[in-house]
């Protein structure tokens, strides 16, 4: 056999592998949260022995700490598609409602998992080593707003929690199927656009 095709595909088949260890752990830790997550469990759901998961991963903080960059990168590229820093409050921050909508609608399981991570030890490493582009770009589209005076100038958790805490309420009671009291919900463009303009209505200077 040729040795360049052999390792192609040994590369190939690892890359596999990494895969359905990434979609197998998120899937895992989203639905038992991290406390009833092993890599024994992991190794089981994807058909392979723990001894191969420590060829990828030195231990189990290794492998939810690159997981969670790996999908965070994801993240922040789909969350800054078609957003520039120049743009005005209103349409930039109608741009981010959209792409963060797009993505936790579509990856509900990547969210969940991402939820886990905020209320555990991994939060702060977790954060200081991802998202560095979305970071410098969510930071120029704010210092524009405040230098024309479109918003006031507010810590950055302040402006998180009014800006898009709302929105990422509506996604967990649409992930959950029910709102406050137990009520039937299912995210609707009507409902998410209406909320928005409270939003948009509260921000503004």
């Amino acid at each position: 056999m040729n040795i360049h095709l052999y390792i192609c595909s040994m590369r190939m088949r690892d890359a596999d592998k990494i895969s359905l260890v990434r979609q197998k752990a998120i899937e895992l830790i989203a639905t038992h949260g991290l406390e009833g997550f092993s890599m024994n469990k992991l190794a089981k759901a994807c058909g392979i022995s723990v001894a191969t998961l420590y060829i990828y991963y030195k231990d189990r903080d290794d492998l939810i700490l690159k997981i969670a960059v790996e999908e965070g990168n994801i993240m922040g590229a789909a969350m800054i598609v078609g957003f520039d820093p120049e743009m005005s409050l209103e349409e930039g921050l109608r741009k981010q409602w959209e792409n963060r909508c797009n993505y936790s609608m579509k990856n509900p399981k990547t969210s969940l998992f991402f939820e886990q991570l905020r209320s555990s030890s991994y939060q702060e490493e977790f954060l200081a080593s991802f998202l560095k582009e979305f970071k410098s770009v969510v930071g120029k589209f704010m210092h524009n707003i405040i230098e024309r005076g479109e918003v006031e100038r507010m810590p950055f958790e302040v402006y998180w929690s009014v800006a898009f805490a709302p929105l990422y309420n509506l996604i967990r009671f649409h992930n959950e199927g029910k709102s406050k009291g137990g009520r039937p919900f299912k995210l609707t463009d009507e409902v998410l656009w209406l909320t928005f303009d409270f939003v948009i209505k509260a921000s503004k200077k």
